[in-house]
């Protein structure tokens, strides 16, 4: 096969200014796709510079705030005004940057509703918006493929990330599948991809700390964390013909990580010692 077939496509793909949807735009530009990079920061600019250079199709670039859903609804318009249709949308914007519940003010009972909120609003809600509109377009021309990034914190309890992270990717399966099954009669399918660990900056910008750096190498069977191209192949077939009877799926892609079924309980917090207690006494 030499080539996924993706040429002459109009993709839209949103959190694309850096990390995987970065990746997955510049791949579909160097297949020949026509690729409309978004996201929330004007540096999505700089990033559509980089992927033309890579490719042959043609790009633009968007800023949009996906928890705006007028914003979304334009950006959408926008797309299918410039190229005629949309063919393709890759649904990848999120954010963390939560403690976990093994850091300090990552516990459910310390966490801020503030700090939850936010993270579902990108997470959640703004997927929402930008599924709503694409589904619009997509039924309306009775084609499509729909790709969200969700993970696999959203498939099991992973405490190395935040409450509100494992709480939306988990609620991204559900609107995923709720969504393929209504979406199907139009000829338009709707997955997901779940990427383990990979190196982005999801988490915040800067170097992690060597310690649960080593901590999730040591939860992946492949041994090292993924890179942003290592979910380019999968983005790639789930957005072509080579994948047109495939819908409904989250499709895992993570070095092996969650074939590892059980996390050690040493891994959680220890409980604080009760002052008040004696060994004869409990």
């Amino acid at each position: 096969m030499d080539t996924l077939r993706i040429d002459r496509r109009v993709v839209l793909v949103t959190g694309a200014a850096s990390g995987i949807g970065h990746a997955i735009a510049r791949a579909c530009a160097a297949e020949g796709a026509t690729v409309h990079l978004a996201d929330v920061s004007d540096s999505v600019h700089e990033a559509a510079g980089k992927v033309t250079a890579a490719g042959s199709g043609s790009v633009t670039s968007h800023v949009c705030d996906v928890t705006d859903p007028d914003a979304v609804r334009t950006l959408v318009d926008d797309v299918t005004a410039a190229s005629g249709r949309l063919d393709v949308a890759f649904l990848n914007a999120g954010i963390n940057g939560v403690p976990s519940l093994l850091q300090p003010g990552g516990a459910i009972d310390e966490l801020p509703f503030a700090a939850w909120r936010r993270v579902m609003d990108v997470n959640l809600d703004g997927l929402f918006h930008c599924l709503q509109h694409c589904a619009r377009v997509m039924k309306e021309q009775r084609s499509g493929s729909i790709v969200v990034t969700a993970s696999t914190a959203g498939l099991r309890a992973e405490p190395r990330v935040s409450y509100p992270y494992v709480a939306s990717k988990a609620a991204v399966v559900g609107l995923v599948r709720q969504a393929s099954l209504e979406l199907a009669r139009f000829g338009v399918r709707v997955n997901a991809l779940a990427p383990g660990p990979v190196v982005t900056n999801i988490g915040g910008p800067g170097p992690r700390p060597e310690a649960a750096v080593a901590a999730w190498e040591d939860s992946i069977p492949m041994r090292r964390w993924g890179r942003p191209d290592d979910i380019t192949g999968a983005a790639l077939l789930l957005a072509s013909d080579d994948s047109s009877w495939m819908t409904g799926g989250v499709h895992v892609v993570d070095g092996g990580a969650s074939a590892l079924t059980q996390i050690p309980s040493t891994v959680l917090p220890a409980p604080a010692p009760d002052a008040g207690s004696t060994a004869a006494g409990r």
